[in-house]
């Protein structure tokens, strides 16, 4: 083999080299270029997630926001709708009140009362001996009516006759006045108790309003609901 021939084949066997070389090469090259591109497409998916996600979260507290404020004002509308309902039973109340100082002012129809409640009282207190108190207005009525009153307890619960002792020392408060606006007051009525003052029991005008407006208040508001969703 001459020089020539050896020179050819050493230029084949580079050829082939570079050849060979610059296919790895591209190889690489490609391969590098997918793996960058699946990279980027990985990092590109998660910004996307990250994002959504995001935006989730913030879809989400807005949603809350809404139904807190919602139910904020659902319940601000309740308590006004509330507050309207004591507004009116209050102006009942206090309009009831007011009716009953026109009771003691018929002295015939206000005695034949008095004697009634102290009857009722009797009976529900079933007390040989009791202390009465009223309204220092009433002292005079109440004395009145007193041996009726205990006559027709003893018939009905077939008892002897009770003690009744009236307190000449300490009454009732006054009728309310433009004087007392603000103080202790009492349309009327009695209040009787046991001698040793373990059981008392209120049977003044304004306590009998007050166990009435107990009693009837779920009706009344029942109708002003009425009215309200009307």
């Amino acid at each position: 083999m001459n020089d020539a021939d050896v020179s050819k084949q050493i230029q084949q066997m580079v050829k082939f080299i570079l050849q060979e070389a610059e296919e790895k090469a591209n190889e690489i090259s490609v391969s590098a270029e997918e793996e960058f591109n699946i990279e980027k497409l990985q990092l590109v998916e998660a910004e996307k997630k990250k994002i959504r996600q995001e935006y989730e979260r913030k879809e989400k507290q807005v949603e809350v926001r809404k139904k807190i404020e919602y139910s904020m004002q659902l319940n601000a509308s309740r308590l006004k709708v509330l507050q309207a309902q004591d507004d009116v039973v209050n102006a009942m109340k206090e309009a009831a009140s007011k009716e009953l100082l026109n009771v003691s002012r018929d002295h015939h129809v206000y005695t034949r009362l008095l004697k009634d409640l102290i009857v009722q009282s009797l009976l529900r207190l079933k007390e040989p001996a009791v202390l009465l108190r009223c309204r220092e207005d009433d002292l005079h009525l109440v004395q009145s009516v007193l041996d009726s009153a205990a006559q027709e307890y003893s018939e009905k619960a077939k008892v002897h006759r009770p003690e009744i002792l009236v307190d000449s020392k300490v009454y009732l408060p006054p009728a309310p006045s433009h004087h007392n606006a603000h103080g202790s007051f009492c349309s009327g009525g009695v209040v009787l108790a046991s001698r040793d003052g373990k059981i008392v029991f209120e049977n003044s005008l304004d306590a009998r309003l007050d166990v009435v407006f107990r009693k009837k208040l779920p009706e009344i508001r029942k109708r002003l609901c009425g009215q309200v969703a009307a």
